[in-house]
C-alpha cells in the first residue's frame, strides 16, 4: 500500500503494502489517505491473462541518486534496542489499530520501523477488512499514520529502484510475464506491476501469481515492500 522518498509529503508516501487484488484497494487508499501500500506480485506458469512466460529485457538502472503489531491493544510489545523515532511512531499507529482501528492482531512493525506487509496483507485479504490498509475503521488512526510518515527516514531511491527492478524480473521469470519494471521520476522510484492499473490485466488470485509473489518477496527491501 502507503507502504512509507526523499522528503515526501504524507500524501505521496505509502506507509504500508498489498497483493495484486489488494493493489487496487491500496491505490484507492493512497488517494484517500497517505497510505504506504501496494501489491507484491510473483508468478508460476501464467499470469492469469493467457500470457506465456518470457524474459523481458530489463532496463538499465538509472544512476539518479537520492538519499536515502500482534498481541493485545493494551499490552504493547517491548521495543527493540536502539529503536528509532520512526519505529516509535509506527508502534503508536499499531497500538491505535489494535485499540481503535478494529484490528486487535495488527502486527508489530519490523525493526526498521516499516510495517510487516506479509502479515498486514493476510489480515486485509479477509472479506471486508481492507481498512487495514487505510488507518482502520473510519480511518480513526489516520493521525497516527501521518505522524509515522512524517518521521520516516529519508529513502535511498536508487536502492529502492534496484530492489523493485529485481523483484519485477523475478515476477516475470516466475510466470507473470506482463509484470512491468519500476521507473525513476523526479529522482523518486516509482513501482512497476500491472501494465494497466486503471483496468488491471493481471490476476493476483491466480495460482501462478500467488506462487510468484511468494518466490519474489525477498527481492523487496523494507522501504519499498508496500509499494510494488
Amino acid at each position: 500500500m502507503t507502504f512509507l522518498r526523499t522528503n515526501r509529503t504524507a500524501n505521496d508516501r505509502p506507509n504500508h503494502r498489498p497483493n495484486a487484488c489488494a493493489a487496487g484497494l491500496r491505490m484507492a487508499a493512497l488517494v484517500a489517505l497517505p497510505v504506504l501500500a501496494l501489491s507484491v506480485a510473483c508468478g508460476g506458469a501464467d499470469d492469469g491473462t493467457g500470457g506465456t512466460k518470457k524474459d523481458d529485457a530489463i532496463a538499465d538502472v538509472p544512476r539518479t541518486q537520492a538519499s536515502g503489531a500482534t498481541k493485545d491493544a493494551d499490552k504493547p510489545s517491548a521495543p527493540p534496542a536502539g529503536k528509532s523515532a520512526f519505529y516509535d511512531a509506527q508502534m503508536k499507529y499499531v497500538q491505535c489499530m489494535r485499540a481503535k482501528g478494529g484490528y486487535k492482531d495488527f502486527p508489530d512493525p519490523k525493526l526498521s520501523g516499516y510495517l510487516d506487509w506479509v502479515k498486514v496483507e493476510k489480515i486485509a485479504s479477509q472479506p471486508g477488512q481492507n481498512e487495514a490498509y487505510k488507518g482502520g475503521k473510519n480511518q480513526v488512526c489516520a493521525p497516527e499514520m501521518q505522524a509515522a510518515l512524517a518521521v520516516e527516514p529519508e529513502r535511498d531511491e536508487q536502492k529502492g529502484y534496484e530492489s523493485m527492478l529485481a523483484h519485477a524480473k523475478c515476477m516475470r521469470d516466475n510466470g507473470v510475464s506482463r509484470f512491468t519494471n519500476p521507473t525513476m521520476s523526479g529522482g523518486h522510484a516509482q513501482p512497476g506491476g500491472d501494465p494497466n492499473p486503471a483496468s488491471p490485466v493481471l490476476d493476483p488470485e491466480s495460482p501462478t501469481y500467488k506462487k510468484a509473489r511468494e518466490a519474489c518477496r525477498s527481492k523487496l527491501i523494507d522501504s519499498v515492500e508496500g509499494m510494488q
